[in-house]
């Protein structure tokens, strides 16, 4: 089973690029924080993920540096040769389940929508107050394992 679920913050805006046929690439990282932080080790693992279609345009729409973000996918791993001639291996996660994690505050008036991904019809942030949807827990910062 290939099968990933990170929540981190974003290092970066997500880079959306359009194909020739209109469908959305988009590539960001993930910071996450190592729950077991060694001395002189690094404190947080940086993720190279990419999404399509819909979830990459969703993530353009409402995701931005910093902000806190919990993502569902897999593992998928490549290769090419560079300008050099030289063989490349990349990894990836793919995301196929996007999210907000956090309070409003945190995430700028975000965190009113659910998630987004698989092909469902994206759940656009409310509009006002700091009421969540019925059934969705926002995390705090202090509730993160890491």
């Amino acid at each position: 089973m290939n099968s990933v679920v990170l929540v981190g913050r974003l290092t970066r805006d997500p880079d959306v690029r359009y194909n020739p046929n209109g469908m959305g690439i988009a590539r960001f990282t993930v910071a996450v924080d190592r729950r077991i932080k060694r001395e002189g080790q690094p404190e947080a693992d940086f993720v190279s993920c990419v999404a399509f279609g819909k979830t990459a345009e969703f993530l353009e729409k409402y995701f931005t540096k910093g902000k806190l973000i919990g993502l569902s996918g897999s593992i998928q791993t490549g290769s090419y040769t560079n300008k050099d001639g030289q063989k490349v291996y990349t990894t990836d996660v793919v995301a196929e389940n996007v999210e907000f994690v956090g309070s409003k505050s945190e995430s700028g008036g975000n965190a009113g929508g659910r998630s987004y991904g698989n092909d469902r019809a994206a759940e656009a942030p409310s509009a006002g107050g700091d009421d969540f949807p019925p059934g969705f827990e926002a995390l705090k910062d202090d509730d993160m394992p890491f």
